[in-house]
């Protein structure tokens, strides 16, 4: 019974390591640029399927590939902003069409990356072996490279933290997050600070998707499931709350693994049952305002 226990709690952490990660580069597109983007999980699976194609074919090590996929992934959300999503917010007449026709951009981007991901790499499974051998805690048995990935997404998670709360930019950020008229009146390039957090969602999203790969088999179409409770996530947590989306990362995860240990086709429900739940009796979230 102990070891059920301490199994279920610490296999909650890891999917919990990886749905932080996942919801904070959401929070930072929704909180921030106002764009709910529905497209968020395909970052998460082009970061995967760059990953295997790094490490099967030129033989990079999935650790050293955070540091290609991260920059490029900045880039690419970066340039997605200035290019689509800033046209869509100069020729909207207010933030809430804004975000209605941003939301039905996403939408269509979706397909667009799910499609040529498809054409690119197939449709079938992929995976491969890395940091495979089993380490025992306590009794239960885990493979090496989860616990690396939980590690990993606790780190990057409080690295990214330390950032908003330090740095200039962060400060930046975080003023555009609250009042943008007043952060621009007081010098802040909106438009910049809008795409870079853009950006950084998106550079989220696909450092999740690396450490994905390393324990889990990936596909073209696993980004809408993904981003679904990613959305969970940081309702749960609040929006526009970066602790809050770590926190309720977490809090996901182990409800997952619980109910998982119970009856392992009933997760996804869970998670949608909590969804409409939070909606109807906190609609803020943990540490939402």
């Amino acid at each position: 019974m102990v070891l059920k226990i301490i199994d279920t709690i610490l296999s909650g952490l890891l999917m919990g390591g990886i749905y932080a990660l996942i919801a904070v580069g959401l929070s930072m597109q929704y909180g921030v640029a106002r764009v709910l983007n529905i497209a968020h999980g395909e970052y998460i699976m082009l970061g995967a399927f760059i990953t295997w194609s790094l490490f099967t074919v030129y033989k990079i090590n999935p650790i050293l590939s955070l540091l290609i996929i991260g920059p490029a992934m900045l880039l690419l959300g970066f340039l997605l902003y200035k290019t689509l999503y800033r046209s869509i917010r100069l020729s909207s007449t207010s933030p809430a069409v804004f975000e209605a026709n941003s939301m039905l951009a996403s939408f269509g981007l979706l397909f667009i990356i799910q499609n040529a991901a498809i054409l690119g790499w197939g449709a079938s499974i992929k995976g491969y072996s890395y940091l495979a051998f089993p380490v025992n805690i306590g009794g239960a048995v885990f493979p090496a490279n989860r616990l690396v990935t939980l590690l990993f997404a606790v780190v990057i998670c409080t690295v990214f933290y330390l950032f908003l709360s330090r740095t200039r930019l962060g400060k930046a950020i975080r003023a555009a997050a609250q009042d943008p008229a007043a952060a621009g009146l007081m010098g802040v390039n909106i438009n910049k600070v809008l795409a870079i957090c853009f950006g950084l969602g998106a550079m989220m999203a696909g450092l999740a998707g690396t450490l994905l790969s390393m324990s889990f088999r990936i596909q073209p179409t696993i980004g809408l499931e993904y981003a679904l409770i990613a959305i969970i996530v940081i309702v749960l947590g609040g929006l526009g709350s970066i602790p809050g989306s770590f926190l309720g990362g977490f809090i996901l995860g182990l409800i997952g693994s619980i109910v998982s240990s119970i009856e392992p086709s009933l997760s996804l429900v869970a998670y949608y049952l909590l969804f409409m739940l939070l909606l109807l009796v906190k609609p803020t979230g943990i540490l939402g305002r």
